[in-house]
């Protein structure tokens, strides 16, 4: 028996594996996951353009004097009406800020003229700018003294930094930074809705296609029934884990030696410190605090193998789980049209899954969060959403050997369903007749 499912194992996995699609989504997936990772440090360093000149007429006389011009924007005071700016060349001035004689009173009063399009930050920095020069016109009015030193000392921006309570008080260890943990369980969560829905269908395509060759009826003279689902199954699945391991070759790669050449000096050494039990503030007290948490979060290798060890442990527990329902729908119908009926009881569990994810990123120890990453049918993604919030390792487990269970049981019924389908043609079955195939001894 356990020649013949090896046999069929190796049939699926060599099938799949020499297609030029699988090569092409294993070396392009991790590549834009790294993308998505450094994108954002290359839109810092580069994204620097062209300064905008910007001719300024202030009918109020307030704004324009104490507007600051910057690496963006160069402002222009012109002190002649709006009438005779306007007619000047398209291209002496990039845009014209038009502030009205009653800004004080009336926030819409001022207005901006341009040839082009105009993006939000130029517009919020604009915006942003005036309206802290209205704020503190308006506090002069209440004749307090050092009014502007005042507050320039008050101002304050607390940024908070979260410790594991059962690490070495010396050693401070940090917790996961609440913004890498959203990202991962984000990707993860909708990397295994695609995986189970794209991997499941392959299945249930596959058998549809094997059945209506005949081919099935001619390998069911000498393999059960139970040994081919079990070895296509087994097949499909082992060419995710072969994937799965590619992806974290190279994203271990790629986090020891891409991401640290793209990063600053000052900020690689204060990741060294905070690796070392030295505080973000401490480190680098001029640096972004929630930043330096997610790059410290992503240099932990311990910490990214076990998203990747939980991650190829649920799914293929999800698929396997999965793909035993689609070949069992794909066994007992002639054509994809008719397994759309068949289909939707199978899908909506992963499509409720994805929903709750969303109650999961918001508050992963809810008993929402809990319940539904305990359930076989929606684990594998509910949880993956969950572990990377740094969940205990119990519920882990516990959702494991559930899930693993389940997939045990229903590998059995599926087979059933699956050993009466492979031979009928012609009739489109309910779900009712479904139930009676799985009764049979």
């Amino acid at each position: 028996m356990k020649n013949k499912i090896g046999i069929i194992i190796g049939r699926e996995f060599n099938e799949r594996v020499r297609k030029k699609s699988f090569i092409i989504t294993t070396l392009l997936t991790p590549l834009l996951i790294i993308g998505l990772m450094v994108a954002p440090t290359l839109m810092m360093t580069y994204s620097g353009s062209k300064t905008k000149k910007i001719a300024v007429v202030d009918d109020s006389g307030i704004i324009a004097p104490r507007l600051f011009s910057n690496e963006e924007i160069q402002f222009e005071h012109l002190q002649i009406p709006i009438e005779t700016v306007r007619q000047l060349p398209s291209d002496a001035y990039f845009a014209i800020l038009h502030i009205g004689s009653d800004i004080m009173s009336n926030p819409t009063a001022a207005r901006l003229y341009t040839d082009t399009s105009v993006g939000i930050g130029l517009e919020t920095g604009i915006c942003s700018q005036i309206e802290a020069i209205i704020e503190a016109e308006k506090l002069k009015s209440y004749n307090i003294e050092n009014i502007q030193q005042i507050l320039a000392q008050i101002e304050i921006k607390v940024s908070l930094q979260t410790f594991k309570s059962d690490a070495d008080k010396e050693s401070q260890e940090s917790a996961t930074s609440s913004i890498v943990a959203t990202v991962i369980a984000y990707v993860l969560s909708f990397m295994l809705y695609m995986f189970l829905i794209i991997y499941g269908a392959m299945v249930m395509q596959s058998v549809i296609e094997e059945k209506n060759n005949r081919v099935l009826e001619v390998m069911v003279s000498s393999v059960h029934p139970f040994q081919m689902m079990l070895g296509k199954i087994l097949g499909v699945a082992s060419v995710a884990v072969v994937q799965i391991l590619i992806w974290l070759a190279i994203i271990l790669i790629a986090g020891f030696f891409l991401v640290p050449a793209l990063l600053p000096d000052d900020i690689t050494a204060a990741i060294a410190m905070m690796q070392q039990g030295a505080s973000a503030a401490a480190a680098a007290p001029d640096a972004d605090v929630d930043l330096l948490q997610a790059l410290l979060t992503l240099a932990d290798i311990g910490y990214i193998l076990k998203i990747f060890g939980t991650l190829l442990l649920f799914m293929v527990g999800g698929f396997l789980l999965y793909a035993a329902m689609f070949a069992a729908v794909g066994s007992s119908v002639d054509n994809p049209q008719d397994a759309q009926q068949l289909q939707l009881p199978i899908t909506l569990p992963i499509i409720l899954s994805l929903i709750i994810m969303i109650n999961v990123i918001y508050d992963p120890t809810s008993e929402v969060a809990f319940w539904f990453s305990m359930i076989p049918l929606t684990s594998p993604i509910v949880m993956m959403a969950r572990i990377p919030y740094d969940i205990p390792m119990w519920e882990i487990a516990v959702s494991l050997i559930l899930l693993y269970i389940t997939f045990a049981v229903t590998v059995w019924g599926a087979a059933k369903i699956y050993r009466v389908g492979i031979l009928m043609h012609g009739k489109k079955p309910t779900l009712k007749e479904l139930w009676r195939w799985m009764l049979y001894k």
